[in-house]
């Protein structure tokens, strides 16, 4: 018996017989003092006109962030209206990793971030070096890195992909190479499982998809049976098993527009619920508890970026991303790749 299976017969049961509370929780914005929110709106769109900037945003971010973007979407998305957009600024709302990779793609262009501080616990934990040695024991690899990580790591990678498009980009190296694929382990697992290709895994996580509560997920199915568990890959295996469907924040996002369910409990950054609910207004969407029980599972990197930041980043221009132009132009062939792979 699997311990999803386990969990389901032997730990469900007892749940249910305690008293459950509903779960759910609404992002709470702050905005500058005094002003309003129409007013924040107008500011920022008046100062991207005179910038002549667009504003790129992940679904991971403020749901105030989102109103205001010229673009919001997922890794892929957004590095594809990176690619695309005439705009003299790109000033990228998500975490820095995302506004390396614009600035790569478009070297010409300046690339600002409302707060540099905007890191990734992914990026974190494969820093350029060590991630240098692990793929030298493996010389005769394909390397793959997610898209989550430092320009440094994608210089050294062959292949870019995001949660969108790495299982098909698996599925095209032949059988007879083999593969590193970093830097996010759950990621990695589930691409090995739906591509049946095994692979060295880099020892990474999000710190977001790792503390969502089993329990938390246990109770809302009791109080919601009818509710689709819609999850992304970068969660652990234990939370997959419980999951209708599984797929990037774009896909989940597509899922609950199609699907014929009527609730849905989300195991992914809740950024992404603000945009659920305006595609489906009707629906229910539930946010997940971390593991200490507290709704607490909004990216805290993400959530440096804030209206009042967006603001002086604009009036700024700053802070900018600046690469060193070798790693910029050794990064830029993997991404290239992968964008003319996911057309």
């Amino acid at each position: 018996m699997t311990e999803g299976n386990w969990i389901r017969t032997s730990i469900l049961p007892q749940i249910a017989k305690k008293k459950l509370s509903t779960v759910y929780s609404t992002q709470q914005t702050v905005l500058p003092d005094p002003l309003t929110r129409d007013e924040v709106k107008n500011q920022i769109r008046l100062l991207c006109k005179e910038k002549n900037a667009v504003i790129l945003a992940h679904y991971y971010q403020d749901d105030l962030i989102q109103d205001i973007a010229h673009f919001i979407g997922d890794s892929l998305e957004l590095s594809r209206k990176a690619a695309e957009t005439e705009a003299e600024v790109i000033l990228f709302c998500g975490v820095h990793f995302m506004a390396e990779t614009a600035k790569i793609i478009c070297p010409d262009k300046k690339v600002i971030i409302p707060d540099m501080d905007a890191g990734c616990s992914l990026a974190d934990e494969c820093p350029e070096e060590d991630f240098k040695k692990f793929i030298n024991k493996y010389p005769d690899h394909y390397v793959i890195s997610y898209i989550n990580c430092s320009a440094a790591v994608k210089a050294q990678s062959d292949l870019i992909c995001t949660s969108s498009n790495a299982v098909d980009l698996v599925k095209r190296i032949p059988l007879n190479i083999p593969i590193i694929f970093a830097p996010d382990k759950n990621l990695g697992r589930w691409v090995e499982k739906q591509s049946g290709r095994k692979m060295k895994l880099w020892q990474g996580s999000c710190m977001v998809h790792e503390t969502f509560s089993e329990e938390s997920v246990i109770k809302l199915k009791l109080q919601h049976p009818k509710a689709e568990i819609i999850a992304h890959p970068e969660c652990t295996d234990q939370l997959l098993d419980y999951s209708d469907f599984i797929g990037s924040t774009s896909k989940l996002l597509s899922h609950v527009q199609i699907s014929p369910a009527e609730e849905f409990i989300v195991l992914t950054e809740p950024g992404i619920i603000h945009q659920m609910r305006i595609k489906e207004p009707k629906k229910k969407f539930f946010e997940v508890l971390g593991l200490d029980g507290c709704s607490c599972n909004s990216c805290p990197y993400m959530r440096l970026n804030t209206a009042e930041k967006v603001i002086k980043s604009l009036k700024e221009l700053t802070p900018e991303i600046i690469l060193d132009e070798e790693v910029q132009n050794k990064a830029l062939r993997p991404i290239k790749k992968m964008l003319s792979l996911s057309k």
